[in-house]
């Protein structure tokens, strides 16, 4: 019994990812991805500079826009509409400063899914403090269960502690919910990658117009 429980410990250790298992710069990294806690906007953007082009949330529509396209609940491939009806209107108004604008748009876009992003790495490393605790409590957990097994007085069942059934109880509960989250970790860390081609695919679409 004390052999499966410390062999059922180990595998829930293996479960938590490899961020779990072996040591990370950071330990409150848990995902395989690298952590890179801040995008450039250089990295996916070669159109004009965004400084240079004002504020964002100076110009109304652009920030209307690059709020709208910016949010996943808007589909990529909604993106291409939303921006040829923008263009449009600039073209019939035949603005001047339509690569401003649309450079606004994307600065806009990089804002809004830069600070999602941040949002979302906060809470993974909020959730593996989470998951690190609970790791603890569960081996404590072991360990008494382990201990009471292998007292003398185990080998009389009336000896043994009447809450023992509770500790086996909540160390079952326990090693369950660290599953659960352990594989619903793993969903998690996709998400700021995801974060990061939607912005790549956005870039791409607004100089695509410029």
């Amino acid at each position: 019994m004390i052999r499966q429980t410390l062999l059922t410990l180990t595998a829930l250790g293996l479960l938590a990812g490899p961020a779990l298992a072996q040591p990370r710069p950071d330990p409150d990294w848990p995902c395989v991805q690298r952590k890179v806690p801040t995008l450039s906007a250089g990295t996916v953007w070669t159109g004009p500079d965004l400084e240079s082009a004002g504020a964002w949330g100076d110009d109304f529509e652009a920030a209307a826009l690059a709020q709208k396209i910016a949010s996943r609940r808007t589909e990529l491939k909604d993106v291409d509409g939303l921006l040829d009806a923008y263009v449009a209107k600039l073209d019939e108004a035949k603005d001047p400063e339509k690569a401003q604008h649309l450079t606004r748009v994307f600065a806009g876009v990089f804002e809004v899914i830069n600070g999602e992003r941040s949002r979302v790495m906060s809470g993974i490393a909020r959730y593996a403090q989470g998951q690190r605790r609970m790791a603890e409590r569960i081996r404590q957990e072991a360990d008494q269960i382990s201990q009471t097994k292998d007292a003398p007085s185990a080998q009389d069942a009336r000896d043994i502690p009447k809450d023992q059934s509770e500790i086996e109880t909540k160390f079952a509960w326990d090693r369950r919910i660290f599953q659960e989250r352990s594989q619903s970790l793993t969903y998690v860390c996709e998400v700021p990658t995801l974060l990061e081609q939607r912005l790549g695919e956005i870039a791409r679409k607004i100089q695509a117009r410029l």
